[in-house]
């Protein structure tokens, strides 16, 4: 009986013991919680906006997050600049969008995820028509952004060249032409030396972007970016009033008569017919300046579908007469020689894989057959091949290919260099665009924070379990000398 006291107290302290033991293994090897951050960037182009989600790991690789794009949500409707005459609606636009993204991020991450929006070349040109109206709209999409749970930021027209700059970002961020070695990264294809080229058209704007060894003679064209504990020097330029649907207006309003409400259009199909507002033509701060005093207030444009003929009308909106630098693309822009290979992506792309061009490298000459061929249908059999596609859109494949041949003509691409341009939609899940590329130079500025760990260093921890289980030894020991003692501790043995 003398000895169930001390057995009782040992039996506790072993229990304890085993608890501790335990307790101290289970938290230090259970597994760590993903330390994410999340990013989203609103992309108000001038035909539709895109919002896009991205979410990056806490812990930086050498000073830039690793981003990757979770979801896009489009718009319903146009560009926000198409608000300009119900400034108040271009915000309440956005209001679906945000809430899908409010369902995807965590409710845990919402007040620190930043919100950025960057309006493009629609409200550029919404600023040189009308400043105060587009702060109008830009105020708009700001309380709605506002009001969302998420950290707002800033929204903001950028400029011409950031959204070149950002773009050429962005593919050789996909293309893993940045990061060499890296555990976040492993769904990229292998690194190789040296970057892409970038290609971006939009609907009101083009750019062309890539890294030059050549002097940049126009200060305006350079553009610097660290990037992964590197630097890069850039050639970029933005023209305005370029991307495809500004450059059909100039086309249009080059061929514009002071009489005729019909007009023979080689650039759409045979058999093509489509009614334009001059009104609507000229509103345009791009054609403006073309104006026709007496041309007629409704014209009707009927396809003929030549592509030579289209071709000599769609070069009449380039200036390449005069030149003041050793070398021009066209309009008096600086330009150094092309280097290495490119990216061509948002209507590049679009335009090229309508044509079935995007799937594997073809010759310049049989994309030149392609446009022809596809020109020269009938708008009818148009129609019938390709029949789920918007009409507006369908119409112009035939002028946006033949614009989008002589664009790159002036750039510099011949029959030897065409085939260093790929074709870029999507790459590893994300949108080849200037938005990933903005979220990749702005997580500079979010602070890096150590990743997660157990609640013990690793000295800690082994120290601990040693400690925990020679105690545990300790007490069965004593209970093992307890129930049988050695016989020369044994009393009353001589």
């Amino acid at each position: 009986m003398e000895q169930e006291g001390p057995l009782f107290i040992l039996g506790v302290f072993f229990v304890l013991g085993i608890v501790a033991l335990t307790v101290v293994a289970v938290l230090q090897n259970k597994p760590l919680p993903e330390n994410l951050k999340y990013g989203i960037v609103l992309d108000a182009g001038s035909s539709h906006t895109s919002v896009y989600i991205y979410r990056w790991p806490a812990e930086k690789e050498n000073d830039t997050g690793v981003v990757q794009q979770v979801e896009e949500c489009k718009v319903e409707g146009n560009g926000i600049s198409s608000y300009h005459e119900k400034p108040v609606e271009a915000g309440l636009s956005l209001q679906a969008c945000m809430n899908k993204a409010r369902d995807i991020i965590p409710v845990s991450k919402h007040k620190e995820t930043p919100v950025y929006l960057g309006a493009t070349a629609g409200m550029r040109l919404l600023r040189l028509t009308n400043s105060r109206v587009a702060d109008e709209v830009l105020a708009s999409v700001e309380n709605t952004l506002r009001s969302s749970p998420f950290d707002f930021q800033g929204a903001r027209i950028i400029t011409g060249q950031e959204e070149g700059a950002y773009g050429w970002i962005t593919i050789n961020y996909l293309l893993g032409n940045f990061i060499h070695s890296s555990p976040w990264f492993n769904i990229m294809p292998n690194s190789k030396e040296g970057t892409s080229g970038a290609l971006d058209l939009g609907g009101a704007s083009t750019q062309i972007t890539f890294v030059s060894d050549e002097n940049i003679e126009s200060q305006d064209n350079s553009l610097r970016f660290r990037l992964y504990g590197k630097s890069y020097n850039v050639y970029t330029h933005s023209f305005l009033c370029y991307g495809k649907d500004q450059a059909l207006r100039l086309q249009l309003a080059n061929t514009m008569t002071g009489q005729n409400i019909t007009l023979l259009d080689p650039c759409f199909n045979s058999g093509y017919m489509r009614n334009v507002s001059t009104a609507d033509l000229y509103s345009s701060p791009c054609v403006s300046g073309l104006r026709i005093l007496t041309a007629p207030q409704t014209i009707q444009i009927q396809g003929t579908g030549n592509y030579q003929l289209c071709k000599n009308k769609v070069q009449t909106i380039f200036n390449v007469s005069h030149c003041s630098y050793s070398r021009c693309s066209f309009n008096g822009i600086f330009q150094p020689g092309l280097q290495g290979e490119f990216g061509a992506f948002s209507a590049f792309y679009f335009v090229m894989d309508f044509l079935k061009l995007t799937k594997e490298k073809v010759s310049l000459d049989s994309v030149k057959d392609t446009v022809e061929r596809h020109c020269s249908k009938p708008w009818a059999e148009v129609k019938r091949e390709s029949g789920r596609i918007k009409e507006k859109y369908l119409s112009e494949y035939c002028f946006s290919g033949v614009y989008i041949l002589s664009l790159l003509d002036l750039y510099g691409f011949n029959s030897s260099s065409w085939e260093d341009i790929t074709f870029l939609g999507k790459i590893h899940g994300s949108d080849a665009g200037w938005t990933l590329g903005y979220m990749l130079n702005l997580t500079n500025m979010i602070p890096a924070e150590l990743p997660p760990s157990p609640p013990l260093s690793h000295g800690g921890y082994v120290g601990l379990m040693v400690f925990f289980s020679v105690f545990l030894l300790f007490i069965l020991l004593t209970c093992w000398l307890t129930f049988r003692k050695p016989k020369c501790l044994q009393k009353g043995i001589i």
